[in-house]
């Protein structure tokens, strides 16, 4: 349904994300904060992180190295590299840096907080591995026709912290 929308509503999408997720200041605070580049036909959260450089919050951009996700550090503008699975990611010679605050990119989720990504457990991986000094604020991005009533979760997964859509911010039930 995603695939279906107009490069119009998916501009318009991109912009109401970015206001929404600007209202979460407080909560990023100086960063960092990761994004990521869109692929396919995934909500733009760049318009989001554009606004946050422009107050000095350091941004990240998911790079994959084996079977995890390291972030390197990203500035508005700079070239990226082709990376796996269709991704463009901040070239070897950028530092790791490891976010305070996600957008995350997600295929499904609920009002529980849960999401389905693409299946391999990247982001999931990564924001266990980043918990164990302070979780990460979790903001997961997509568009509302991406909603399902429950998404199949099991005893280690961890909600978003917010979900965010063209169309509002779902703050997950017991957040």
């Amino acid at each position: 349904m995603r695939a279906g929308l107009s490069k119009v509503e998916r501009d318009s999408a991109a912009e109401r994300l970015a206001e929404q997720i600007y209202a979460f200041r407080d909560q990023v605070g100086k960063g960092p904060l990761s994004g990521f580049w869109p692929i396919r036909s995934e909500i733009d959260p760049r318009p989001a992180m554009v606004r946050f450089a422009a107050l000095g919050v350091p941004l990240a951009l998911p790079v994959v190295v084996g079977s995890e996700l390291v972030f390197r550090l990203w500035r508005p503008g700079e070239a990226l590299a082709e990376g796996p699975f269709g991704l463009s990611e901040p070239f070897g010679d950028a530092p790791e840096i490891e976010p305070a605050a996600m957008i995350v990119p997600l295929s499904a989720f609920d009002r529980r907080g849960h999401r389905i990504g693409y299946g391999a457990g990247f982001y999931d991986k990564a924001i266990a591995q980043l918990s164990r000094f302070k979780p990460p604020f979790t903001i997961g991005v997509g568009f509302s026709v991406q909603e399902i009533e429950a998404v199949p979760d099991e005893a280690h997964d961890v909600p978003l912290d917010r979900i965010v859509t063209e169309r509002e911010t779902i703050l997950p039930k017991g957040a």
